[in-house]
């Protein structure tokens, strides 16, 4: 919190951890948490995230702002850990002490975020810093749990990346506060935002949608590797905070993020402790049942739940 940047590489490396220091270090920095504003920026691979996450960070920077960069990378099959690609591409970023940029290796979670994001977001929080902008690795249309972490998403669409339909289905649209159409000089990218504007048009229910203040998220064309509308995203950006702080969404946001997290580590927890109390031979022996197609995972859980409740 002193600022001491190797300390927090630490701190970070243990709550990656996800073990009984990072719940210690959690429980420290929690009170010191909810001053800064978080950002998901997300999309399918090939958009140019993290060449648009570094622009926003420089501007954020420009504006006077201190800012925590998060990339989630896929996971090495061999190591465990990230890639680490995100970081170079980040690179002009480096020198500057107002910029913290952190890989996490997203360790085979479905929603393109390591279950351990949102705490190495806190400790960022804790330390001072303004705005964090969180990118995921670009997975496609399962990268809703963004919306779990970030208080404004912003999703990236390119043209010529096939139907926009397609790629927005599965509700990637839905959890959009901002659409960027990256690399906007492309052919096509004019249809894009057309396009995507007819479809937000569809997003929600109608009683939503009639609510007052309504967020309508804007539809804004970039080209990241030029900078041009970088400041625009950023507009956008500030203006959905206000909106949050000003109609009390903020506030519902927050709770509704609260009670996601709770229950996961209740469900984590639970099912851990549970299942430490089953017989490891028995546990093995059904597992090699299922395989063998001897009967089935519905089955076996069940067979399971009946073990667990008979042991307490």
């Amino acid at each position: 919190m002193a600022g001491e940047r190797r300390a927090m590489a630490r701190l970070m490396s243990l709550l990656e951890s996800d073990g009984h220091e990072a719940r210690e270090i959690t429980a420290h920095i929690y009170p010191h948490t909810g001053k800064a504003h978080v950002v998901g920026v997300t999309g399918p691979p090939g958009s140019g995230k993290s060449t648009l996450v570094a622009r926003l960070a420089a501007a954020y920077r420009e504006r006077g702002m201190a800012v925590g960069v998060v990339a989630v990378e896929p996971s090495s099959p061999f190591s465990g850990g990230a890639v680490l690609g995100d970081r170079i591409r980040m690179g002009s970023l480096s020198g500057d002490p107002g910029v913290f940029v952190r890989s996490m290796a997203n360790r085979g979670t479905l929603g393109g975020l390591a279950q351990t994001t949102e705490n190495v977001v806190r400790l960022l929080d804790a330390c001072g810093y303004q705005r964090i902008i969180v990118e995921t690795i670009g997975a496609g249309q399962g990268e809703v749990e963004i919306a779990n972490v970030a208080h404004t998403v912003v999703v990236i669409q390119v043209p010529g990346m096939g139907d926009a339909i397609q790629t927005l289905k599965a509700g990637i649209l839905e959890i959009a506060d901002i659409l960027v159409v990256n690399k906007a000089d492309f052919e096509g990218s004019g249809r894009l935002k057309t396009r995507l504007r007819a479809m937000l048009s569809f997003v929600g229910k109608k009683e939503e949608r009639e609510k007052k203040p309504f967020w309508q998220p804007p539809v804004i064309g970039t080209v990241a590797t030029e900078d041009r509308s970088t400041a625009a995203v950023i507009d956008s950006i500030e203006k959905h905070a206000s909106h949050l702080r000003e109609s009390g969404a903020l506030d519902r946001l927050e709770r509704d993020h609260v009670e996601e997290e709770i229950q996961a580590i209740l469900f984590q927890d639970f099912i851990a402790k549970r299942l430490s109390k089953v017989d490891a031979k028995h546990y093995e022996a059904l597992i090699e049942r299922v395989a063998t197609r001897e009967t089935d995972p519905y089955t076996a859980a069940r067979e399971l739940l009946e073990r667990i409740k008979g042991v307490g």
